[in-house]
């Protein structure tokens, strides 16, 4: 189903905002490693945003995932200060790992071992 533009509008100011809030809150840089807020989905409903977190070189993601889920109440906190006079109610807000990149490494991976193989096919 298509994004209204009412939807994209608030993905747009949730994103910057929780960009804002990671930074000050010492979240964009776990483990040596940095994340950062690839997307940010929000339901027709505007109830619930969905923010897909992009790891990169972090040791253990699953930790940092949880990491950023234990400072759950405090990120909400920060969040209803800064959007107060744009929205009636904070939306309910759900963190996931975007595993995208890691989607396109390993399709690149496939597609060096196919030109190998078509290589020695046509020596």
């Amino acid at each position: 189903m298509e994004e209204g533009k009412r939807q994209k509008q608030i993905a747009g100011l949730l994103n910057e905002e929780m960009n804002l809030i990671f930074q000050r809150l010492g979240l964009s840089m776990i483990d040596g490693g940095m994340v950062s807020i690839s997307t940010v989905k929000v339901t027709p409903d505007l109830l619930e945003a969905r923010f897909y977190l992009s790891f990169f070189q972090v040791k253990d993601v699953k930790a940092a995932l949880h990491r950023v889920e234990d400072r759950h109440h405090e990120i909400k906190k920060e969040l209803a200060a800064r959007v107060r006079h744009q929205l009636r109610s904070i939306p309910v807000l759900k963190f996931f790992q975007d595993d995208t990149l890691d989607h396109v490494f390993k399709m690149e991976e496939l597609f060096k071992k196919i030109d190998a193989e078509r290589g020695k096919e046509e020596e």
